[in-house]
């Protein structure tokens, strides 16, 4: 006698229905809340185009991309002296890390804004009492755009120096010591094969960092700096809007951090396909290859 079929029954997952439930609820309550608000939400695309809006995100745009360009060279800079077997070189790098990734980025802002109450003038003396190639004070040199760019490009460094440093140490040390077997500089074996291998680790950090500089700028609006911020509150200083204002400023600062999260998925990419395909990534592959394929020589002769 057959044993009986017994009936599939489907796992309900009650879990997923409620909290799935519960989700829609907050999202729909917010939604009203946000209509019933005493919100001009048609004035809102006006504000987009404003010419001071215009200025302030060509300030936030150029603010976080040179401090970030910057910082990358510092970092790279601070990560090889951390590196580096002279003590001095080490120390002052662990320093370096030490005190500017401590300090929060607005009071690094600020010393740099008010550098003038400490050194009134900035001067560099000519060799041999010649007078001096540069004598200016020090308001005029540091302005606040300056004073913004050196407190987000200097804390920005100390971490950046830390990225790379990591990057650095996941490269396998057998690799270095292949390119000094075929005779590579250790600049040459740097720039072509364990910086891109690094890349892979460096990159979406990096980009994370980028995007938070891209909003950290906003700090520069305590000391006048005219970016998103600032720009909006110029604005509503004037109609009073200031929630009309401020999702105008919200709106661009989404604009840009999706647009440097695209460029940042292209580019961990990029050199995530090299490394799933087992090579260094970009025009470095063939010093990649070169170091699995170098013939063994004995003298003038290969064996």
């Amino acid at each position: 006698m057959a044993a009986p079929e017994l009936p599939i029954v489907r796992l309900r997952h009650w879990g997923r229905w409620v909290s799935g439930a519960v989700i829609l609820a907050l999202l729909a309550a917010l939604g009203v809340a946000l209509a019933q608000a005493k919100i001009d939400y048609e004035s809102v695309p006006e504000f987009l185009w404003y010419r001071v809006m215009a200025v302030g995100l060509l300030n936030t745009v150029l603010l976080a991309v040179v401090s970030q360009g910057l910082a990358i060279v510092l970092g790279i800079v601070v990560a090889l002296m951390r590196r580096s077997a002279n003590p001095v070189a080490r120390w002052f790098a662990v320093v370096y890390i030490w005190l500017f990734r401590g300090l929060p980025v607005l009071l690094q802002i600020l010393i740099w804004y008010n550098l003038a109450l400490v050194f009134e003038f900035i001067s560099i003396p000519l060799p041999f009492g010649g007078g001096y190639l540069l004598h200016e004070p020090t308001n005029v040199l540091v302005s606040a755009f300056v004073a913004a760019l050196l407190g987000l490009t200097l804390n920005e460094s100390a971490y950046m120096a830390e990225i790379v440093r990591a990057g650095l140490n996941s490269v396998d040390g057998g690799q270095t010591e292949a390119a000094k077997a075929i005779g590579m500089t250790p600049a040459t074996t740097l720039r072509r094969v364990v910086l891109p291998q690094a890349m892979r680790v460096i990159i979406p950090p990096t980009g994370n960092d980028f995007i938070n500089m891209l909003k950290a700028t906003s700090m520069a609006s305590v000391i006048g700096v005219t970016e998103l911020i600032h720009a909006s509150n110029n604005i509503s200083s004037n109609n009073l809007l200031v929630m009309e204002t401020l999702l105008a400023a919200a709106i661009w600062y989404m604009v840009v951090v999706t647009v440097a999260g695209i460029g940042q998925h292209y580019l961990e990419r990029a050199f995530g396909a090299a490394d799933r395909a087992g090579v260094a990534a970009g025009p470095w592959s063939r010093a990649a290859r070169a170091l699995r394929t170098v013939p063994l020589r004995r003298g003038k002769d290969a064996i």
